[in-house]
């Protein structure tokens, strides 16, 4: 169940949070989830494309969850009723697959930014957010943000990240990837943030929080990517992964594929083990 306890107002985003309570966990447990980006549904074969991507993430293990990172559709440059059509191809494919049984939520990316209003209608009502991710009791979390606007922060982003509560971990997606060290090695420059909204990112996480981070995904680049150094010095130990794409814009086939996740609980710590999986 979800409990909506901030309403819009102006332009501002909706926040979405479970209901208030703390975790009570069994001794142990492990939930396996999975992170795919960039389908770009609408352009050329991507609809069968992640159609079959997707149906490799369901028969893989037993899901409990998706996070969806964002160009979900391609939706810039055309027109609303065309637009409206992408949309509901990515809905039905979304439906057809995970149905009920599967929950899943998707951060907004730069090729929805112009159909804001479409986004919320068939992918996700709320731009930024956190739901407790299923069988973990509320433990951990999934933290959405919206930075799809060429790599800004939406303000909703900024006051979310400033209020994250230390008796829970996170995991945290959003659509632009953070420039930390090396990344302009392997991704190119104009598709990573800025430094300055970086370190917006990291000096408003609260200090008490830093070390309940389990992983940090990103995408928009089309290539699967993750940190082989500290990504900044207050986060030394915080996994940070770029996702490939799962569609046929701008994707070559080495880098089309997903993120298996397997989160383990045991006596109320959280771990995480991420997996690449590639689906040329």
């Amino acid at each position: 169940m979800i409990k909506i306890v901030k309403k819009n107002k102006g332009n501002k985003d909706d926040y979405c949070f479970p209901p208030p309570s703390q975790p009570e966990l069994p001794s142990a447990a492990t939930v396996n989830l999975a992170v795919v980006g960039d389908s770009h549904v609408g352009y050329g074969n991507s609809q069968n494309m992640f159609n079959s991507l997707l149906q490799d993430v369901v028969n893989s293990s037993n899901k409990r969850y998706v996070i969806f990172g964002g160009d979900d559709v391609h939706a810039g440059g055309v027109l609303r009723q065309e637009a409206m059509r992408r949309y509901q191809q990515f809905a039905t494919i979304i439906n057809n697959l995970l149905g009920t049984n599967i929950p899943s939520r998707s951060s907004i990316g730069n090729w929805e930014e112009s159909t804001t209003d479409l986004f919320r209608r068939y992918i996700n009502r709320y731009l930024t957010g956190y739901v407790g991710v299923p069988g973990t009791q509320g433990l951990v979390r999934h933290l959405w943000l919206d930075n799809g606007a060429g790599g800004r922060w939406s303000q909703d982003s900024l006051d979310l990240l400033g209020n994250l509560d230390s008796n829970y971990y996170y995991i945290i997606d959003f659509h632009w990837p953070l420039r930390v060290p090396g990344i302009t090695n392997e991704i190119h420059d104009d598709h990573v943030m800025t430094q300055g909204e970086t370190d917006m990112f990291f000096n408003t996480i609260p200090a008490n929080v830093r070390n309940r981070i389990l992983a940090i995904f990103t995408h928009h680049a089309h290539k699967l990517y993750s940190n082989s150094t500290p990504i900044h010095p207050n986060f030394s130990n915080t996994p940070f992964y770029v996702t490939g794409c799962s569609g046929d814009y701008a994707c070559k086939s080495v880098d089309r594929g997903y993120y298996d996740l397997k989160l383990t609980i045991q006596n109320n710590i959280a771990t995480l083990q991420t997996t690449p999986i590639r689906v040329p």
